[in-house]
């Protein structure tokens, strides 16, 4: 499947939006003001957006579920479905440009949109291009069960299990081997 790189910004900021939710009651929010909000956009890059406000950052939150939903669809229609409605009621309207340094891409947001459109344009479509290549199911959340972070799983035969094999995996690797090791010594 090829991913371009404006779709791969826009699969790394729907990932990273879906990760700042609290993954229980106990959990603090990664959105928790206006001023997250707005480090969230720079370090996303995420271009024409004005001054955000409470409004923005409860509008961004509310998409943020729509997409977690997303990435609990059950199947490729589910996700369509879901992907369908939120693109609609974002206004898509398709449209190249060129910008920062990027040669000509597609925009899907409408020009002055507001950043929860914004997103849910841009992000909808990144993911709508998956359920359409058949790939729904790389959508995922990581298996530890401790983790349950969202990722994109990009590997070739499609078999990333974990948002990072470096933490999640590797801690349960360890765990495993241990708990081998204890059971043989006895």
């Amino acid at each position: 499947m090829l991913i371009t790189h404006d779709t791969r910004c826009a699969l790394d900021t729907v990932v990273d939006l879906v990760n700042t939710a609290p993954e229980d009651d106990a959990a603090t929010d990664g959105l928790p003001d206006v001023a997250a909000l707005a480090d969230f956009t720079d370090g996303h890059a995420v271009s024409d957006i004005g001054t955000l406000s409470e409004s923005d950052l409860s509008a961004v939150r509310e998409v943020r579920g729509r997409f977690a939903g997303i990435f609990a669809a059950p199947d490729g229609r589910a996700a369509a479905e879901m992907i369908n409605e939120l693109v609609a009621a974002a206004g898509t309207t398709p449209r190249l440009t060129n910008h920062d340094g990027y040669d000509w891409h597609v925009h899907y947001f409408a020009p002055g949109a507001s950043l929860a459109d914004h997103l849910a344009a841009d992000c909808g479509m990144a993911l709508a291009f998956f359920v359409v290549a058949g790939e729904q199911e790389r959508l995922r959340r990581c298996e530890a069960p401790d983790c349950r972070r969202a990722f994109v799983d990009l590997s070739r035969n499609r078999s990333r299990r974990y948002c990072d094999s470096r933490t999640c995996g590797n801690r349960l690797h360890v765990a495993a081997y241990r708990a081998r090791r204890k059971e043989a010594a006895g």
